[in-house]
């Protein structure tokens, strides 16, 4: 096996595309699941239609920065009619009611009836080129050895890693402020909140629509970076995924889910290399071959998170007793 592979492997997709759009998502989870105690099992729905809400918008006609508004509003759509009927349900009905919602958005998505709208099983493309032609970077390859990026993938991640940043900072700033002291009252004891005359559905309802908006941002990034969307990618596996991301990290950390998301990354890519290599020229030739290592990186990713929930809820950075609450 070679090791410095998987190390270069596992690198490039810690500070990749994809772990950027990730870790937007894990921090508007962070503040729905951590901090409010909302269990939202459809996160990936307000992906879905962050990156829908844009391509259309601009398909249509509309300029990229009009198109990003209307992907934001679609979320902030998704965030109240979701969340208006369903918040006064304890924690297993709603991520029941949230990962329906979510499954029934993809399989709209790619509809017979709206494929003039959402393209259908085929998708759209061609929206992205106004934002590739903003990029200030001059051609070429920056990084050092194996861990290289060229200017198009440059130009992504630090747009990316920049919408963490500021989601981050947005995030922990909101959770210092009075609103914040709330939405942990509401979590740890919501009757209480309650009784002290706290707007308790209010603040979840905001808590419900800030964190999908800035999940919204993780799917319009894998959009635009892949200057395609169809329906095939939101499948509710992207939310278990950003799960395991808050877990690993922390929930209720402000830091946490950046890290989290760069530590999983990082160990995917890197085990999926080293799973090829063993898979190609260890013992289990002729019964699993290198094109097996995808499931078998998946599954392990489900065993992770169950040992993370037994024996580390509080993650990486989090406190245990944040993690003994009764969410509702």
């Amino acid at each position: 096996m070679n090791l410095s592979r998987a190390l270069a492997d596992g690198l490039r997709a810690a500070l990749g595309v994809p772990a950027a759009a990730y870790a937007l998502a894990a921090v508007g989870l962070n503040l729905q699941y951590g901090y409010a105690g909302l269990f939202n099992a459809g996160q990936v729905g307000f992906l879905l239609v962050g990156a829908y809400g844009t391509a259309i918008a601009v398909v249509e006609g509309l300029p990229l920065p009009a198109g990003l508004a209307v992907g934001v509003g679609a979320a902030v759509a998704l965030g109240l009619v979701m969340g208006l009927p369903t918040l006064r349900l304890r924690a297993d009905y709603l991520a029941i009611v949230t990962i329906s919602v979510s499954e029934i958005l993809r399989l709209l998505a790619r509809a017979r009836p709206f494929a003039s709208v959402t393209g259908g099983p085929f998708g759209l493309r061609g929206f992205a080129e106004d934002f590739f032609a903003w990029n200030p970077v001059p051609r070429g390859r920056y990084g050092v050895g194996d861990v290289a990026f060229s200017a198009r993938n440059l130009w992504v991640m630090a747009v990316g890693w920049a919408l963490v940043g500021l989601s981050a900072a947005f995030v922990a700033r909101l959770i210092r402020s009075p609103w914040g002291r709330v939405v942990r009252a509401v979590r740890e004891d919501e009757d209480a909140a309650r009784a002290l005359g706290k707007p308790t559905f209010v603040v979840k309802l905001q808590s419900l629509v800030i964190g999908g908006v800035i999940g919204s941002f993780g799917g319009i990034l894998i959009a635009l970076d892949a200057q395609f969307v169809d329906s095939e990618f939101w499948i509710t596996a992207v939310t278990f995924f950003t799960l395991t991301i808050v877990i690993l990290g922390g929930p209720a950390t402000g830091a946490g889910p950046v890290l989290g998301a760069v530590l999983f990354w990082f160990l995917l890519a890197g085990i999926d290399t080293l799973l090829r290599d063993a898979l190609a020229a260890g013992p289990f030739t002729g019964v699993l071959g290198p094109n097996d290592a995808g499931p078998i990186r998946f599954a392990l990713v489900g065993v992770a998170l169950a040992l993370l929930a037994v024996f580390r809820p509080q993650g990486i950075l989090g406190r245990r007793e944040e993690q003994l609450l009764d969410a509702r």
